[in-house]
């Protein structure tokens, strides 16, 4: 059985399942998805996730503003805790730092101040953290650090950097998540770090509909493509497929239900 530690379901096309959510877990029953965690990217957007899922006991959702999410509503750190502990999210996230479309100064601030009130929410109420972090690695780490995340612990989601920072941020209690980036031929440095981590503290991801795994690289990508992540993970770690997919369920379970 495996476990989804990121998608966004309220992105994903689901035309071919009659835009039904319902349908869509139905058809993919045989794929063995057993849970799934809908992250937000933006305030706005939000409430429609949140009523999308409601219902779905194999669906858990967390709560957040994406880096690059620049135009609409900067919530406090109050807000985020208030609407965390009203629908009972798992999670605050996804937020981190992504210096990748930066175009001003002032946008690394906004970031970097967002960054820190998503860390402070999370240690508020005590619940994981979901970082995304691209082109800044020592300020991520750095921020980290100063806003002693590790008293909440979280994940680097779509980890996609070195072996250094994946070390610095296990040493804060973090766990690192590999998406279909690993699948892929040129990925050598995720492929790496895949193998170093320790068992009790990696996750597999699809972020959904983004970044389809091999076999299915170019086209939309789905929460029952976990597998594949699944199968690329056992064969650089040298685990079978089952061992793999208990391991980063429980993996799971420990962080985000707790």
């Amino acid at each position: 059985m495996f476990i989804d530690s990121h998608c966004h379901l309220d992105r994903v096309d689901l035309s071919p399942f009659s835009n039904s959510l319902s349908e869509y877990l139905e058809a993919t029953k045989a794929d063995s998805l057993e849970h799934m965690l809908c992250v937000s990217i933006n305030w706005e957007d939000y409430p429609a996730m949140r009523d999308l899922v409601n219902g779905f006991a194999n669906i858990s959702t967390s709560v957040g503003v994406h880096p690059n999410e620049m135009d609409g509503h900067d919530p406090s750190v109050d807000e985020l805790v208030d609407i965390a502990l009203k629908d009972q999210v798992v999670a605050i996230g996804e937020t981190g730092l992504d210096y990748s479309r930066i175009e001003k100064e002032t946008e690394v601030l906004t970031q970097q101040q967002r960054f820190r009130h998503h860390i402070r929410a999370a240690k508020k109420i005590d619940k994981p953290i979901i970082i995304h972090t691209r082109d800044a690695k020592q300020d991520t780490i750095r921020i980290m650090q100063e806003e002693s995340a590790g008293e909440c612990a979280g994940v680097l989601h779509c980890f996609t950097e070195d072996w250094e920072m994946a070390k610095q941020a296990l040493d804060l209690g973090f766990y690192i998540s590999f998406s279909g980036i690993v699948t892929f031929k040129n990925a050598k440095q995720v492929q790496e770090v895949a193998k170093k981590v320790p068992n009790d503290r990696f996750l597999i991801e699809t972020d959904s509909p983004y970044l389809a795994p091999v076999p299915m690289r170019g086209k939309p990508n789905y929460p029952n493509y976990v597998k594949y992540v699944a199968e690329k993970m056992a064969e650089l770690r040298g685990l079978s497929l089952d061992a793999t997919a208990q391991m980063s369920a429980k993996n799971y379970s420990t962080l985000f239900g707790r």
